[in-house]
């Protein structure tokens, strides 16, 4: 029987980036997911301040040397990879100069919200998407932490859907505390939208918010996870309302099983 493979897309993992709950979830997961029988993949931005000699990152020339096209505009996908050797685990990171290549994740040093921030998000999201066709590999389940992941879920289920990697996948999205208050580029729409994608489903992108982009992520999805004791009520009540199955939120001590549970639920196994 073959095993069941799970991707991750994860905004933060420790130890590249400082200890958060969602970054605890991102390293600790995928480990604990490989433990119990099943193949992952694991992916994050490679944001500017990871420090690529003391954690060993390598550009992967294989898989790099795509361009990514937003608003335009040609942008080269370069995909590094590190390990966590007393995991076992590897970490691709999707990586582009105009987009990464600061020393911040999503604000400047005066803690201005970076104006392409909706454009990193797509590029991320598409640039995952892309690496995992080049590697053949065709998810059960796509994990995704973070709402720089928030787009994965409709590229997935609209952009992606007739490819047979992903026609299959169910996707999961965890929502954590990682609010932001300024709303996204007023032309977040028109970067978002590929093949396969219509206006009725970017609803939620006229006025992109960190709310809406999450409500979106929620509608196309198949399940959904509490990662943090508190989120956002709002969208605590959309995801509720949206009649998916949701897992509460859990204590760190034991939700690698209750995880690893609610993939099986998810897959209808």
């Amino acid at each position: 029987m073959e095993k069941s493979r799970i991707l991750f897309v994860s905004q933060e993992i420790i130890p590249y980036l400082k200890d958060s709950q969602m970054g605890y979830i991102g390293r600790h997961l995928p480990q604990g997911i490989q433990e119990r029988g099943r193949e992952i993949r694991t992916f994050m931005p490679r944001f500017g301040h990871i420090n690529e000699r003391r954690n060993q990152l390598h550009e992967v020339i294989r898989l790099s040397g795509m361009n990514l096209i937003i608003d335009e505009t040609d942008h080269p996908l370069i995909i590094k990879v590190a390990s966590i050797q007393s995991a076992r685990m590897q970490i691709y990171f999707i990586d582009n100069d105009d987009y990464f290549q600061r020393k911040y994740m999503f604000r400047d040093k005066n803690n201005k919200f970076y104006k392409d921030n909706d454009e990193r998000a797509v590029f991320f999201s598409r640039g995952v998407i892309e690496t995992v066709k080049k590697l053949g590999w065709a998810p059960d389940v796509v994990h995704c932490h973070g709402w720089m992941t928030s787009l994965v879920p409709l590229y997935i289920k609209r952009a992606y859907r007739d490819n047979p990697l992903f026609s299959d996948s169910k996707v999961i999205i965890s929502i954590y505390d990682d609010d932001f208050e300024e709303p996204l580029n007023k032309d977040a729409m028109t970067k978002i939208k590929l093949e396969g994608i219509t206006n009725k489903d970017l609803k939620h992108y006229k006025k992109p918010t960190y709310l809406s982009i999450m409500m979106g992520a929620i509608d196309y999805s198949d399940g959904i996870i509490i990662g943090t004791e508190s989120v956002n009520p709002e969208l605590l009540a959309y995801a509720e309302a949206s009649g998916k199955p949701i897992l509460p939120y859990q204590n760190l001590d034991r939700f690698v099983d209750v995880y690893n549970n609610f993939y099986d639920k998810i897959m209808g196994k």
